[in-house]
């Protein structure tokens, strides 16, 4: 996830933009505090992204442009923190809660992407919905007018499963989440990592248990899971053989995903999401690194090795 811009005051006017982007407080030139005013805000009514929903963005100016079409409202680029935002709504329509990831992308009117921000809504429950607001917070130096706001990315695990970089530790004691990966000419590799956040000794010998899921977490078929990085191609550092390891508490341990996205004859496989066990009898995590395996129907799986290596 990406770290989060820091706030600048704009002197003369302090812009507080809330949470539901509902109004913006301005200055007096006496310094006395004026009355809240509605800040621009557009409806949007494109469709929902998997549950996901845009439903409406802020461009601060003083008035929408003649030109504004639905959805949007142009805007001057105001100094320091961008003012710009979308405020976004998450409906389960399922049987169980479920954890969401949304990526929204920040865009010119040609599309092209300025910047992006990952967000996290935790425990959505069956039949329940979520609203928040995402903020652009400091444009990127040089970047062009960002007019648009659009869903980038939607991943979402079932709540009991959701991986756990930070917050409260686990029942199990286990902390387990996949980073944001390596790419290096169809070479794929994404990092499975392993904390005990717990009070008791972990004992690790092998590799994590996998099982490869489609986009409606249904197992997927015909795909070679195979140990080891020179399995799939030399040099990853997941060669090694496994070895008995031993986590106390506060220590780490590290595997990968290791594949290779090359396209020949036959259809391509994507596997969206991949259940993990760090040992047996562990509890499952779900964890969304994307696989787009090509055609080649093979997955390389690290063993487990301390973190730091």
């Amino acid at each position: 996830m990406r770290r989060p811009h820091p706030r600048l005051l704009v002197p003369g006017a302090v812009l507080l933009l809330l949470a539901t982007a509902c109004g913006a407080v301005h200055a007096d030139r006496d310094g006395g505090a004026g009355a809240a005013v509605p800040a621009p805000r557009a409806t949007v009514t494109d469709p929902p992204v998997d549950g996901v929903r845009i439903t409406s963005v802020t461009l601060p100016s003083a008035s929408p442009a003649p030109s504004a079409t639905p959805g949007r409202v142009h805007a001057d680029r105001l100094p320091g923190d961008s003012g710009i935002s979308a405020a976004y709504r998450v409906s389960n329509d399922g049987t169980e809660a479920m954890t969401y990831t949304v990526l929204f992308a920040f865009t010119t009117d040609t599309g092209a992407v300025m910047d992006d921000k990952e967000v996290t809504v935790s425990g959505v429950g069956p039949g329940r919905s979520r609203s928040g607001t995402v903020d652009l917070g400091v444009p990127t130096p040089g970047a062009s007018p960002v007019t648009r706001v659009r869903i980038e990315k939607v991943s979402k695990v079932p709540t009991a499963e959701a991986p756990a970089r930070t917050g409260p530790c686990p029942a199990s004691g286990l902390r387990l989440w996949a980073d944001d990966g390596d790419a290096a000419t169809g070479l794929r590799i994404v990092g499975l990592h392993l904390e005990n956040c717990g009070r008791h000794d972990h004992a690790l010998d092998g590799y994590p248990r996998l099982t490869l899921l489609d986009e409606n977490r249904e197992p997927v078929h015909g795909v070679r899971v195979l140990h080891g990085g020179t399995a799939i191609a030399a040099g990853t550092g997941f060669d090694d053989p496994p070895a008995p390891l031993t986590l106390k508490p506060g220590q780490s341990a590290l595997s990968a995903l290791i594949w290779r996205d090359t396209t020949l004859a036959g259809t391509p496989v994507n596997v969206p999401y991949v259940r993990v066990l760090a040992e047996p009898g562990a509890a499952p995590v779900t964890v969304a690194p994307g696989l787009d395996l090509g055609t080649t129907g093979r997955l390389g799986v690290g063993a487990w090795r301390r973190a730091g290596r």
